[in-house]
């Protein structure tokens, strides 16, 4: 018997860019077969039917699109 340990995922960064477009990546895939894919929101949703059959993990901080600035950068 085999257990697959899957470590933390670090945020992604701006520097993280997608594999299809080359945009900033919000999606993070782990692949069951073992490598990771990196996703723009866009691509993030038109494949992730596709995605959710091959993915052993899937890291998604497309929230970050719409989350309204915290009091502190408010205060400039």
């Amino acid at each position: 018997m085999t257990t697959n340990v899957l470590t933390p995922a670090t945020p992604l960064t701006a520097a993280d860019r997608c594999d299809r477009c080359g945009a900033q990546a919000y999606l993070r895939v782990v692949l069951a077969s073992g490598g990771e894919l990196l996703f723009c929101a866009h691509h993030g949703r038109k494949f992730e039917p596709e995605l959710k059959k091959i993915a052993a993990e899937i890291q998604d901080e497309s929230g970050r699109l719409t989350a309204t600035p915290t009091a502190a950068s408010d205060e400039r």
